[in-house]
């Protein structure tokens, strides 16, 4: 884990500089930055067992940064409550 936070921290990623959420685009639904794809769709495909590997191989407009950094975040969130 001290990997992802290294790459977080060095590429300055934050929740909000990997989702992006526009009443333009799919009226409103959280998406990753520069892609149409809802963040929705990667905890779909988790949740079903599906490896993070499948999600970016069906979705290459969002960048393996782009997801980790979403799950990182959200864990350090979940980890800062309990």
């Amino acid at each position: 884990m001290s990997e992802v936070r290294n790459m977080l921290r060095s590429e300055n990623h934050t929740i909000e500089s990997v989702i992006n959420s526009s009443p333009d685009i799919l009226g409103g639904t959280p998406v990753f930055t520069g892609t149409r794809v809802p963040v929705s769709t990667l905890f779909d495909y988790l949740a079903a067992g599906d490896p993070l590997e499948r999600f970016l191989d069906h979705f290459p407009t969002v960048k393996r940064e782009q997801a980790v950094a979403i799950l990182a975040q959200l864990k350090e969130k979940f980890d800062a409550a309990a």
